[in-house]
């Protein structure tokens, strides 16, 4: 093996600068997750041109990508659980899965099959918005709309016509 792959030879320093390795190279950073606070996530995600940024399913451009994808992905996990895990259960382990439930007198895979699904989905959603309401909050996203910002921005006596969404002026 190359001695160089296992040796770190950059020496770190904390001001912020790309650290200067001792054989003479600049360590450059890799474009990995960002450790910075929410206010540096922000300011990064403002500052990124997400028309020109490509868009690569298996290797995101830009932290709020990778975290937004796995976000997705994890829910996309849960979600074929849910929906595939009675039905591969059944196949599986018939004799379990066909057994009457003692109280309702329904098979365990009908009730997993017509209660648990849409309960699960129901879950999942609300899982998602609140994960992604985090998201936003940590890249600095706001969802708010044209009347939200022309109202927050000017007062009543400035404001003479307001711009509605296809561009056009509200009588």
């Amino acid at each position: 093996m190359n001695e160089d792959t296992h040796t770190d030879r950059a020496e770190h320093s904390t001001d912020g600068q790309a650290p200067v390795r001792t054989d003479g190279g600049r360590a450059e950073p890799d474009g990995g997750t960002a450790t910075a606070g929410a206010t540096d996530a922000s300011r990064d995600h403002r500052d990124t041109d997400y028309l020109d940024s490509e868009v690569n399913l298996l290797r995101p451009s830009t932290p709020f990508m990778r975290d937004h994808l796995r976000l997705v992905w994890t829910g996309f996990i849960v979600w074929a659980i849910i929906v595939f895990g009675p039905v591969t259960l059944t196949a599986i382990a018939p004799g379990a899965m066909t057994t009457q439930m003692p109280l309702i007198g329904f098979p365990l895979h009908y009730f997993l099959v017509a209660f648990g699904g849409p309960t699960g989905a129901l879950l999942l959603a609300l899982w998602y918005a609140r994960k992604r309401d985090a998201l936003d909050t940590k890249y600095g996203i706001e969802h708010t709309t044209t009347e939200d910002r022309t109202e927050s921005s000017e007062s009543s006596e400035d404001a003479e016509e307001t711009a509605v969404t296809d561009g056009g002026v509200d009588e």
